[in-house]
């Protein structure tokens, strides 16, 4: 599953590592000086996530409502593996701009991740729901379901494990799952 860059939210929104679903995000609140704004893009795009995060913060010091700078807040959090903290603020920002499909989105990128495939599925249905044609959320289903399968058939081949067509359809989906995931 793909979550979105922090990069490219500015203008327009990328998936990481390559997806190139766009989606125009008008300023919902005025910009900081652009300067503020390049220092954090260099900062993430070189991947110096705990500085990036500083100066996320310190934007929002003086612009809390700041959607692009609270979602690349958020990808930065992801990136330093601080899960909780991500969750939350992507939760709080898909609270504060219901109407923007990317904050769902990556919850449902963390929510999978951590096995909670029903939580993700519904997250990926309310990012389609704000905005229909947004391709990575749709892809993003897509995957989910490859890995809803792999998990169906392991829990049946748990309480089968001499069941030769279940064998084969983890294995397929499984194997799916993997190329799929080569293609990002």
């Amino acid at each position: 599953m793909r979550a979105l860059t922090p990069l490219c939210f500015l203008a327009v929104v990328a998936a990481a590592p390559a997806v190139a679903q766009t989606s125009a995000i008008r300023p919902l609140t005025p910009e900081p000086p652009a300067s503020e704004t390049q220092q954090l893009e260099a900062l993430v795009h070189e991947r110096r996530f705990e500085q990036a995060l500083q100066r996320a913060d310190a934007i929002l010091a003086r612009n809390p409502r700041n959607a692009q700078v609270r979602f690349q807040r958020a990808v930065v959090l992801s990136d330093l593996k601080r899960i909780d903290e991500a969750i939350s603020a992507f939760e709080a920002l898909s609270q504060d701009f219901p109407e923007l499909p990317e904050p769902y989105n990556n919850l449902a990128v963390l929510h999978a991740a951590a096995g909670r495939y029903e939580q993700a599925r519904s997250l990926l249905q309310r990012s389609l729901e704000a905005q229909p044609g947004y391709v990575t959320a749709y892809e993003n289903l897509g995957d989910l379901y490859v890995s809803m399968a792999a998990d169906a058939y392991q829990r049946g081949l748990n309480l089968a494990p001499g069941s030769r067509p279940l064998q084969s359809k983890l294995t397929l989906a499984r194997e799916t799952g993997a190329r799929l995931r080569s293609l990002q």
